[in-house]
């Protein structure tokens, strides 16, 4: 599968944006899917997951209550609601798939990524 991310930008904080991840190929139902980001000088970091079915999400805590993700497979894309944003959310956004079990969200189970989009909240 072949993943592309988009909707990122510069915001405010306090403000909003959606990230979508288009996927290519007719088995998206069979991925789960992640966000993970990446900030200036840190390591990429878990930040919601979603099952197959859409019935099951999971949240770093960090982003809890703030933001949330949801898939329309109808559509094979994955999006990112993120609310309340603050400025230590600035970070590359990565969607990512697995085809293995879910609720494990470790980077190196994911073998498909897409090509990340910034975000950047001002303070």
């Amino acid at each position: 599968v072949q993943l592309q991310a988009s909707g990122g930008g510069l915001v405010q904080a306090g403000g909003s944006l959606r990230l979508s991840c288009a996927a290519s190929g007719r088995t998206f139902k069979s991925y789960h899917m992640v966000w993970f980001r990446q900030a200036p000088g840190k390591e990429r970091e878990f930040v919601a997951g979603i099952s197959r079915s859409g019935y099951t999400t999971n949240y770093a805590d960090s982003v809890k209550g703030r933001f949330t993700i949801s898939r329309d497979n109808a559509k094979n894309t994955v999006y990112l609601q993120m609310n309340s944003l603050k400025p230590e959310d600035t970070a590359i956004y990565y969607c990512a798939a697995a085809e293995r079990d879910y609720g494990v969200f470790r980077e190196n189970e994911y073998d498909y990524w897409g090509q990340g989009t910034l975000v950047t909240v001002s303070s």
